[in-house]
């Protein structure tokens, strides 16, 4: 059965969904709602769909199952909600929305018109970084002690300048930990469970935005664990991301979502030694560049989405589960106010 979708938003994110969707079989772009007309024009004439510039004809173009939301942050809970009350399913890219007040208006409308809700953080399905949550549920790495998050990266000026949002409070919710650092805040969730405390420094040190280019964030988890997050838009040229966890039996080291370090206490089993870091890696240039050339990630959250609309199942990432990083993010902000307290984690 073909699920066709709509897609909002057309911009670069809205270009990878369109590119991603029409790499899985099945599946039908019916319609494309955007602000910008030249763009919306030209994603339809390459992915096909009715271009639509009224939102709400938009949400009554049918046949549309679900929408996939990739405008600004600040619109995704106002969105999802329209297509909610419509019945269409919502896929939202992330962050959720910029808010947790906002983003539970959204996980309710969707719950009470029975629809499904899903996030889009496609590192989750990246091999690696699975491989990694594999090895930490079967206790490779003992207790976990230290986390090591570092996201230090570079967006030229125009970036910001060149954008009515990014970097606004109104519509970007934040700056670098909102909009990049939150992929690698899911994954440190995701990984080690949830934050009870924190002590954080938000700072504009580069940039000329609203909001903060640069985030620091001493992490303790709810299992004892202690981690380090770095954030930032201004090291130049752009690092790829690194992430270093240590546990009682060892270390893994994971940098561009690849496992380059395992050193554990105990030999691995064959399989998962030769199954690390053997598939291509994401080649996306994310460390300096928005632009995303390798869509797999993406692709997969679309097809887990999927199945859980013809399964009747719940996403890898559903409404619930995309909150929890707005709320650390929220908290990070709120304890970056008061650098010199620790602060509790609701």
């Amino acid at each position: 059965m073909t699920i066709h979708i709509g897609l909002i938003g057309g911009g670069n994110i809205s270009v990878t969904h369109a590119r991603a969707a029409a790499a899985i079989g099945d599946l039908k772009v019916s319609a494309v709602y955007g602000v910008n007309q030249e763009k919306v024009h030209c994603l339809c004439r390459e992915f096909g769909g009715q271009p639509y510039h009224d939102f709400r004809a938009f949400l009554a173009h049918r046949p549309m199952d679900m929408v996939i939301i990739g405008s600004p942050s600040g619109l995704h809970a106002e969105q999802g909600i329209a297509a909610a009350r419509q019945a269409l399913h919502v896929l939202v890219e992330k962050p959720i929305d910029t808010t947790t007040q906002r983003a539970d208006a959204l996980i309710t409308a969707c719950a009470k018109s029975k629809v499904k809700l899903g996030v889009v953080f496609q590192d989750r399905f990246k091999p690696d970084v699975r491989r990694m949550k594999q090895l930490i549920s079967d206790g490779a790495l003992g207790r976990v002690l230290l986390a090591d998050a570092r996201v230090k990266w570079y967006r030229p000026p125009e970036y910001y300048e060149d954008s009515r949002w990014r970097g606004t409070s109104a519509l970007d919710g934040g700056g670098a930990l909102m909009n990049q650092g939150i992929h690698t805040v899911d994954l440190l969730l995701w990984l080690l469970g949830d934050v009870v405390s924190l002590r954080a420094r938000t700072a504009t040190v580069l940039h000329e935005i609203e909001t903060e280019d640069t985030a620091l964030a001493l992490l303790e988890f709810a299992s004892g664990a202690m981690g380090v997050l770095e954030a930032t838009t201004a090291v130049y040229p752009g690092y790829p991301r690194r992430l270093e966890l240590t546990g009682t039996e060892g270390t893994i080291v994971l940098v561009h979502d690849r496992i380059i370090v395992a050193d554990l206490k105990r030999r691995l089993p064959d399989v998962i030694s030769r199954e690390i870091s053997r598939e291509p890696g994401d080649e996306n240039a994310s460390s300096s560049s928005p632009v995303v050339t390798d869509c797999r990630g993406h692709q997969s959250a679309i097809e887990d989405f999927i199945r859980a609309i013809q399964d009747d199942s719940a996403p890898a990432c559903d409404g619930r589960e995309g909150r929890r990083s707005v709320a650390l993010i929220e908290s990070i902000y709120r304890a970056s106010r008061t650098p010199e307290l620790s602060m509790r984690v609701s």
